[in-house]
């Protein structure tokens, strides 16, 4: 688990956000990001081919098709960001008081 400072700009399925903990179980498993939403303040936990980094013109990123909006489900169907039988993860939220 690394805590990113600073926070990267991300963009998800359910909007922008930053970036502020990157889990890394190992190779057989795929990176996840712990992303705070701007919009909605709330905190979910995605896999890596589900984000993207935000555009930035002066460092060469330019705009481009948005991340499409999808529900998370790992390979059995559960969508409680637990790790299925087969090692996928699906997106978690935590709510925040």
């Amino acid at each position: 688990m690394l805590q990113l400072n600073p926070p990267i700009p991300m963009d998800t399925p359910k909007g922008k956000g930053y970036a502020h903990i990157l889990i890394d179980y190992g190779p057989e498993f795929d990176l996840l990001w712990v992303i705070f939403l701007d919009e909605s303040r709330e905190c979910w936990t995605y896999r890596n081919s589900d984000v993207r980094i935000q555009p930035n013109i002066s460092l060469g990123r330019p705009p481009t098709k948005a991340v499409p909006e999808r529900t998370p489900q790992s390979a059995n169907g559960s969508t409680n960001g637990h790790i299925s039988s087969n090692g996928s993860h699906s997106a978690s939220r935590v709510a925040l008081s």
